[in-house]
């Protein structure tokens, strides 16, 4: 499983490891897509609402627990490219416990929070009840949500991307199999939609410990390591945390814009939820470079190949600014064939067709700050990247938004270029602080590691 990416052409290094991480976004991005697409088909707008809306929220969450894994993804690669075994294996122990501890903890809370928050949603009235169940049996399936990031987070800090996308692809089908069975057979709406997500990823984890255990994957890992060690859990959450924090802003903020969207009626919150499914699969090159960059950088790092990093860097930027290009054009060009695949409905293809084209100039940018992240990241400086997130959010998305949806009734347009233009604020602040950091490296790197 361990595999050394501090050697070899840089491009061919970026384009190997980063196109395993691109199949698994894609197939973890096919669970909410194929839910909406299937509910769609046998279902209502009331139906493809709740489902919209509830597996917003389920994507926030794992974002955030994404996120929180990047600390052990970082302090692993560190350890492998530095050739230290022992900081590896209790790099993985402690990542452990601090996930089966915080599973349990979401789990209650969560669930005990279902309708509190479907309030704050502003959820139509029509979806209320669907929502409800939709969360509370996706709320119950947690655990294996957590535990599938953490043996990804493992298995890409060793530089395998492989086996993680092995593992959702099992996921994948057996979800998309399994709404066939409840929603298009059973009938069971948002019910089954839920039940089809929580148990295919139960089945994902249990292929995956399996393999684990049969196989020899590198992973040696002891009593001793599971104990927390307070040096290796400090790191783990300082890189960890900020991370999710910025996710989690993230997330709010796309909530919120959902919030302004909701009490415009279930039009609006029925064709932002279909673009936000959308927009998720544009996202995909850009989230892929993100932690292709903070996994690759992490290894050469610890093996003080500095500028071996930035090749990474710049690499994973040039193939993510060619594919935001590409995804603006088509979108321009063909939002309403798009829009028209998750409804019926004309309102909600136009309502979604301009919220598109004014979205999806974000995929352009997000790709340049989502790269300079994940750098960032590998360092152990993640604070950068919640600060710039943190500003872009509170300074350009959510207003711009709250002010497009006030004085723009008639189009969603205008609320799609908020999130771009929250873009825009990040690149800038990314650029210059990657500039500063060039010309302070030395005295910033050893004050970071000492």
């Amino acid at each position: 499983m361990e595999k050394n990416l501090t050697t070899g052409n840089v491009f061919k290094t970026v384009l190997s490891f980063s196109l395993p991480y691109l199949l698994s976004y894609f197939l973890q991005t096919l669970y909410g897509m194929a839910d909406l697409f299937i509910i769609g088909q046998f279902n209502g707008v009331e139906s493809t609402t709740a489902v919209s809306i509830g597996s917003q929220a389920m994507h926030m969450l794992t974002v955030m627990i994404v996120g929180l894994a990047m600390g052990s993804t970082i302090l692993i690669g560190r350890a492998v490219g530095g050739g230290k075994r022992r900081e590896a294996s209790r790099a993985i122990g402690n990542t452990v416990t601090l996930f089966l501890l915080l599973s349990v903890i979401l789990t209650v809370i969560l669930l005990l929070a279902v309708k509190p928050m479907i309030s704050v949603l502003s959820t139509p009235a029509e979806a209320v009840r669907e929502t409800v169940s939709y969360l509370t049996i996706c709320f119950v399936g947690i655990p294996f949500i957590t535990a599938y990031n953490i043996i990804s987070s493992v298995f890409r800090g060793m530089g395998d991307s492989k086996s993680p996308m092995y593992f959702i692809a099992v996921a994948c089908t057996v979800n998309i199999i399994l709404d066939f069975l409840f929603i298009g057979i059973m009938g069971l709406g948002a019910v089954g939609a839920a039940l089809g997500t929580t148990l295919s990823q139960t089945f994902s984890v249990i292929i995956s410990l399996t393999v684990i255990l049969k196989q020899k994957t590198g992973i040696s890992i002891s009593a001793e390591d599971l104990k927390p060690d307070k040096k290796t859990m400090a790191e783990l959450l300082k890189i960890g945390v900020p991370v999710a924090l910025q996710d989690g802003f993230i997330q709010i903020s796309f909530i919120v814009i959902t919030i302004f969207a909701n009490r415009r009626g279930l039009n609006d919150a029925a064709a932002v939820g279909i673009v936000e499914k959308l927009i998720g699969i544009l996202f995909l090159v850009p989230s892929s470079m993100l932690s292709t960059v903070s996994a690759l950088g992490a290894q050469n790092i610890g093996a003080g190949k500095h500028d071996r990093a930035i090749l990474v860097l710049r690499y994973a930027s040039a193939i993510a600014i060619c594919w935001g290009i590409a995804a603006v054009l088509v979108m321009v060009v063909l939002a309403e064939p798009f829009i028209g695949l998750f409804t019926k409905n004309s309102s909600v293809i136009l309502l979604g067709s301009q919220y598109m084209r004014g979205y999806v100039w974000d995929c352009f940018l997000a790709g340049i700050h989502f790269c300079f992240s994940g750098y960032f990241c590998a360092y152990g400086m993640s604070k950068i990247s919640f600060l710039h997130n943190f500003l872009s959010i509170l300074c350009a998305r959510i207003p711009l938004a709250y002010f497009a949806s006030n004085y723009f009734p008639d189009t969603l347009f205008p609320m799609g270029l908020a999130t771009t233009a929250g873009s825009l604020l990040s690149v800038l602040i990314c650029i210059s602080v990657f500039i500063w950091f060039q010309k302070h490296r030395k005295t910033t790197v050893a004050r970071l590691y000492n």
